[in-house]
């Protein structure tokens, strides 16, 4: 604790006047709801760097979102002190930056479980606090939901605040400047909170993010409008007419020193930029936008990351963190083997060596996405669009139809944003974009909103889309060269987050032909297996050998559209088939399997083995697996009693 408190105490003391804190601990009388407004104000520091100990106290445990929450401390502290959550709405968009807002609505015994199985979510919950009034995870959404809430207190006759939190990386998004476009158009208070700590995951590239820093380097313009208000007031005779004109000169000063005032040509209010470890100044500010009878936006300005060095010096790297040492910041379980993500990025750089058509789009997630070694080598050929996911696409089309070859990284959860992207401007055309789509599966810790379940299914009903799944990190290299040199349409490759396995390493059937690879052979069935999950098949097969005497074989189906039919009817024909894979059940491989079948070879036993109809919570991917009955031991279990269920049959 010494040491905490030293690593601590170096960058707080930089934001505190006092730093002699008191010695009673401030934190220990936030237990509920409205405990806040009950602090003195000169205790405010020192509650701040209370949250900022306690976040980096527990988080280097259990891992999560730190730096955007370590910025946002002063300003959620604002929040409630204006506030009464139990009534007022808030929308954290994304909800990285939720863990605060935990903390004062009393679940701060809870932060032990963060993101660990049947622990506290690391976004906001309805299910967990009332005072968490909408589910978040995906970026750019706050202003509607908080929009159609302020709708729904006006019809009913309410006087509840609705306050929508937004990053200046989310607000890139299309869906904000929809909202925002709606919003000045409705003339209902509804209170925007733009955090602008010039990143959103990584640093901000967008058009938006330098609007921003012009508003950040223009901050004198609210001093020189308090200055001409006091300077007229005391002119004889002319300064009261010229003060009855102040709206006139109010607008002239924006027009001088902010030339183009986005957010009010769109009718919304803009007020600021507020100092966001500033606590009086935006508790009067958001005083002053709770009387307006229309949109407000406050713009506050805060630093991601702040109060932990580490956090500072690597806001991206500290944005969504496992395990860490306090003292140094690294990680306390390093990657042991190169993730899909770093296997990718390399295998993508090699391909842009030999063929110079190659560009590559990031949304955002150049880190995250293993684009950003491309991106450091071709500069020229590297795009980073901002969290603008249908943009990304229909982008990538664009390019496609000159004659490039896009390679669009994205996370499965977040494709699913541009679903009608790739249908009409990237299927519909048979253009060559290959998707590598990061994250597919199971993912772990980030819960419902992150889990990749659904992309098998909305990709493989979309007409001209190829969509493959490696084993290993060797057969995503291939599949990609593959992508990109023998297919001539779009191409999604999906994988997983983590370690790429190195499992079957001797397996190397070449890609073409887009052809099923056998792993196994077995007598008694076929255990039908995707990508990394091919190692749990292989588990699999072995239990029921020792545990069921079953001989199973095991095929790699590598392919999930087209699927390899001469396959499927060879392993139907000598028994039974199961499908394994981490997609949703409804528009999986397995399902999809399951009905060639049906119709082709009536008769056939198919057992399929995926993620049932429903949203998946955190948890280790582990936990989660063993859950939905989809690990080695539970799978054994379930396919040994289908197989002698069949065998009772005859």
């Amino acid at each position: 604790m010494k040491h905490l408190n030293t690593v601590t105490d170096n960058l707080n003391n930089k934001a505190n006047n006092n730093p002699r804190r008191p010695r009673s601990s401030v934190l220990s009388r936030i237990n509920k709801n409205g405990d806040i407004r009950r602090i003195a104000p000169q205790d405010y520091d020192q509650l701040a760097w209370e949250i900022r100990r306690f976040l980096i106290q527990k988080v280097s445990v259990t891992g999560g979102h730190l730096a955007s929450n370590l910025g946002a401390v002063e300003l959620t502290m604002a929040l409630h002190l204006v506030f009464d959550f139990s009534k007022d709405r808030i929308v954290f968009d994304v909800g990285h930056q939720s863990y605060v807002h935990k903390i004062l609505t009393g679940r701060k015994d809870d932060f032990d479980t963060l993101r660990q199985h049947g622990g506290l979510s690391g976004f906001p919950k309805r299910s967990e606090s009332a005072t968490d009034a909408f589910d978040t995870g995906h970026a750019s959404n706050s202003v509607s939901a908080a929009l159609g809430m302020a709708c729904a207190r006006d019809l009913k006759g309410d006087d509840n605040a609705v306050i929508a939190v937004i990053g200046d990386g989310a607000s890139t998004g299309g869906m904000f400047f929809e909202a925002l476009n709606n919003a000045g158009r409705m003339k209902r208070n509804v209170i925007i909170v733009l955090n602008d700590n010039d990143m959103s995951i990584s640093r901000n590239l967008s058009g938006l993010s330098v609007y921003l820093s012009g508003l950040r380097t223009a901050s004198s313009y609210t001093e020189l409008k308090d200055h001409v208000k006091r300077r007229l007031a005391h002119l004889p005779r002319i300064g009261e007419p010229i003060a009855d004109h102040l709206s006139t000169v109010k607008t002239g000063i924006k027009n001088m020193m902010i030339p183009e005032m986005l957010f009010e040509n769109f009718g919304v209010t803009y007020l600021g930029p507020v100092d966001g470890t500033n606590i009086s100044q935006m508790v009067k500010t958001f005083k002053d936008a709770r009387k307006l009878q229309k949109a407000v936006i406050v713009h506050v300005v805060t630093k991601k990351g702040r109060g932990y060095e580490p956090a500072e010096r690597h806001p991206d790297k500290f944005h969504g963190i496992g395990p860490f040492e306090i003292e140094t910041g690294q990680l306390k379980q390093p990657k042991r083997r190169p993730s899909w993500s770093d296997v990718f990025g390399q295998a993508l750089v090699e391909e842009g060596r030999t063929c110079d058509k190659i560009v590559a789009i990031t949304a955002a997630m150049a880190d995250g996405t293993g684009l950003k070694l491309f991106g450091m080598r071709y500069p020229k050929r590297f795009f980073d669009v901002g969290i603008e996911e249908e943009h990304a696409v229909t982008f990538a089309g664009g390019l496609a139809s000159q004659g490039m070859i896009p390679v669009v990284a994205i996370y499965s959860t977040f494709l699913q944003r541009a679903y009608d992207q790739l249908l009409e401007d990237v299927c519909l055309q048979n253009l060559h974009v290959i998707f590598a789509v990061d994250r597919a599966g199971l993912v772990g810790r980030d819960g419902e909103t992150h889990q990749g379940i659904f992309d098998t299914s909305f990709l493989a009903q979309m007409p001209n889309m190829t969509v493959l799944e490696p084993k290993n990190a060797w057969e995503l290299k291939a599949m990609l060269h593959y992508g990109i040199h023998q297919i001539d349409g779009p191409v999604a490759i999906r994988y997983s987050r983590g370690s790429a396995p190195e499992g079957f390493a001797d397996h190397t059937q070449p890609i073409e032909g887009l052809k099923a690879e056998i792993l196994r052979d077995g007598r008694d069935a076929a255990l039908l297996t995707l990508g990394h999950l091919c190692e749990t098949g292989a588990a699999i097969c072995e239990g029921l050998k020792t545990q069921a005497d079953v001989d199973c074989g095991l095929v790699n189906v590598r392919s999930i559209k087209p699927m390899d039919t001469e396959m499927l009817e060879r392993m139907a024909e000598r028994g039974p088939v199961i499908t394994l894979e981490d997609n949703s059940r409804i528009g999986g491989f397995g399902q999809r399997a399951a009905a060639w079948l049906a119709e082709h070879k009536p008769g056939s036993r198919v057992l399929v083995l995926a993620v049932e109809d429903q949203f998946v919570p955190h948890g280790s991917t582990d936990e989660l697996m063993a859950d939905l009955g989809l690990d080695a031991v539970h799978a054994v279990d379930r396919i040994a009693a289908f197989l002698k269920k069949q065998k009772d049959k005859k």
